[in-house]
């Protein structure tokens, strides 16, 4: 905490020491589960209502190309939190089960590094960095050993549904039931901990990771009725409800006076899941969904507001993904980026103002789930090649021209296209050397540290 010499004539005091006025800003992510990028109102897609987004946009930086980085949610979270692509990082697949993949102590996480700077820290929502055996499990790492001072989390989603869920698990202590709406509940604990538990004197970093619209859905019939007999409005509520949630959050911040010194992103782990009508949501007619790594499955709403430092109702076409909040946020906080290994995101900040950004490690997809032509993708400036899970088969895109992916221009372009496949394969290459890949090929237990099995 910074402090500041005040000389003092009176009393004979020479001088003396009271602390400063915090300067540092506040960090809030708040995340949306399976949210598309047509599943909201600031991009002028579908039927949704999302008037706290819309409002949201209005005071800081709307992304038109904002990607998740992972077409499926655990390994899009872990690279929120470390800054490096899911296979890089060792959580390359959708965590479910009793599988042995999570996300080691041995990463570093943006609230490991805040919380070692002085910043109280909080998670609430859902969390799914683990498998279901090892969640609340002592014997693996926890939110807690992830950086986080106070945690209230499901494993995976809200259950039975939105509706009444009885999976929270708050600081490691199940609840039982709740009464109420997943997003909603995740907002109050959100406003608790802001308003009662944190130290006001420090600055704070909040991850809020709703579960709507993520089936199985529950939605407050509130929300359904702005709907009318719409035949989704079950889908269309649910993500009303979500972004009432963040209306919640916005309004808490407000009413701590924290706001002005508070970077706020919001955002989604993946594209929509289903195919639309009652079950899902709404790409913006961009190609695939979610499990894909064409944009139907990776662009997802993207939005940031800071006052004073970002403009308002601005609107940045630069092309960000979930890996660079890591970097985005050791840099508006004056914290240094880690030097001992690959972080594959990078700072945001200009971004925000509609400047390029300059990587070293294109942005890249890799999604581990069987399927036949959109396993793997790389986008470096406007070109995007898409390929199968062999390597063998590629596709071309220039997406600002063909953001639908409608034109494939590898036949077209066979020099543009073994330029890429060469960058592509290489940058697969050096991921696949630093991942932990006996995760890949055997299914151990890994213990944390100090377990039976510690690595």
């Amino acid at each position: 905490m910074k402090k500041t010499i005040i000389t003092a004539i009176a009393f004979g005091v020479s001088s003396l020491f009271v602390q400063a006025k915090e300067t540092r800003p506040n960090i809030v992510v708040f995340l949306a589960d399976d949210m598309g990028w047509g599943d909201t109102s600031i991009y002028g897609k579908g039927e949704v209502q999302t008037p706290n987004l819309e409002k949201l946009a209005s005071q800081g930086v709307k992304f038109t190309q904002c990607y998740s980085a992972a077409g499926v949610c655990s390994p899009s979270r872990a690279s929120i939190l470390t800054g490096r692509t899911p296979y890089r990082n060792g959580v390359w697949r959708h965590l479910s089960g009793n599988g042995p993949s999570h996300l080691r102590e041995s990463e570093i996480t943006y609230p490991e590094l805040l919380q070692k700077a002085g910043y109280e820290t909080c998670h609430v929502g859902k969390w799914h960095l683990n498998s279901k055996q090892m969640f609340n499990n002592p014997e693996f790492p926890q939110p807690s050993d992830h950086g986080y001072d106070y945690w209230f989390s499901t494993h995976n989603n809200a259950s039975p549904s939105h509706e009444n869920p009885n999976n929270f698990v708050r600081n490691g202590k199940p609840l039982g039931e709740l009464k109420g709406y997943s997003a909603p509940l995740v907002a109050e604990e959100a406003e608790h901990w802001l308003k009662d538990v944190r130290d006001p004197s420090k600055p704070f970093a909040l991850s809020i990771w709703v579960h709507e619209p993520h089936l199985p859905i529950g939605t407050d019939p509130r929300f359904q009725e702005l709907y009318g007999d719409h035949v989704n409005k079950n889908y269309l509520g649910n993500v009303t409800q979500l972004d009432f949630a963040l209306g919640m959050v916005m309004e808490a911040l407000k009413a701590q006076g924290v706001s002005d010194n508070t970077l706020l992103i919001f955002t989604s782990d993946n594209g929509p899941e289903g195919a639309g009508g009652k079950k899902g949501g709404s790409t913006g007619e961009l190609r695939g969904r979610k499990r894909d790594d064409y944009e139907g499955g990776i662009r997802v709403p993207g939005v940031a507001r800071w006052p004073s430092q970002i403009k308002p109702g601005t609107t940045s076409d630069v092309p960000v993904i979930g890996s660079d909040i890591f970097a985005t946020v050791l840099d508006v906080c004056g914290i240094p980026m880690p030097t001992d290994r690959v972080i594959d995101g990078v700072s945001m900040v200009p971004a925000f103002a509609g400047k390029k950004v300059e990587r070293k490690v294109p942005l890249f997809w890799r999604t581990h789930v069987s399927g036949p032509d959109s396993r793997v993708a790389m986008r470096v400036g406007n070109w995007k090649i898409v390929g199968d899970e062999t390597l063998t088969k590629f596709q071309l895109f220039d997406i600002p021209k063909d953001p639908q992916e409608k034109n494939d221009l590898a036949a077209k372009m066979p020099e543009k296209t073994d330029e890429m496949k060469e960058l592509l394969i290489k940058t697969w290459k050096e991921i696949e050397a630093e991942g932990p890949k006996e995760w890949w090929l055997g299914d151990k237990q890994r213990p944390k540290k100090g377990g039976t099995l510690s690595y």
